[in-house]
Formats: C-alpha cells, structure tokens, sequence
C-alpha cells in the first residue's frame, strides 16, 4: 500500500519549519471536501507518521493546508524585542494550499513544501 508524507523548510532560515500546523482534506464526487487528518510538524520539519496509508490511501483529489501564518508569526515573536521586526499583519501568506491527484494507490508521494512569508514552492518529492 501506498502512503502520503510531506516536509517544510522555511527557506528564510534555511532549517525544518517545526510546530506547522497541516490539515489534510479528501475531496468528494459531489465537490465538497473532508478533513481526514490533522497534525503538527516535528522538530524535523516532517510528520512523525505518514498523513495518509494503508486502507485510506486511496486514488482521488486531496488538499494540504499548511498554517504558515501562525508559524512564521511564532518566529518572530521569538526574536529579540529590540530588533527592527518588519512583519505586517495580516500576512502576506497565511494558509498555504495544495490541491494534489493520487492515482497510484501502491506509491509513495512525498509533498515538500519551501516556503517564506512572500513565497512558496512544491514538487512531488521522493
């Protein structure tokens, strides 16, 4: 059986994106959508389990939804006081989302994400 991972790098640090919250949502034949999972990255900026396997890996449309905003506003109050902080509410990015197809119920997908407060990218990853 196949099963669904995914990594965050915050590429303004150039280090894993730890605490980001992630929803993962199954899209249906009618249109709507349906939260299946939720988590947080670890400390690696990964998931400690995959985000989808087994019996619920199944081909279709999904989303992950990465909450950049409440992370990167995290970093930021993390920094010193003192410092010129040049973050503006609201954010540029908040929620990051990525619409994606499974059709190989056997497959690994591996979905990176390298994200700033202005940019992101993603690529099926191995």
């Amino acid at each position: 059986m196949g099963y669904l991972t995914t990594h965050i790098l915050d590429t303004t640090k150039g280090i894993a994106a730890a605490g980001v919250k992630i929803h993962l949502y199954q899209h249906t034949t009618d249109g709507q959508r349906q939260l299946i999972h939720s988590t947080i990255s670890n400390n690696d900026g990964r998931c400690n389990q995959p985000l989808l396997q087994a019996d619920r890996f199944i081909a279709g449309v999904y989303e992950l939804e990465f909450v950049i905003d409440e992370y990167f506003a995290k970093q930021d109050s993390a920094q010193d006081n003192n410092q010129n902080n040049q973050t503006v509410l609201p954010s540029f990015l908040n929620t990051v989302v990525i619409r994606f197809g499974i059709n190989d119920e056997n497959a690994h997908y591996h979905i990176p994400l390298l994200v700033s407060p202005y940019s992101y990218s993603t690529y099926r990853g191995s």
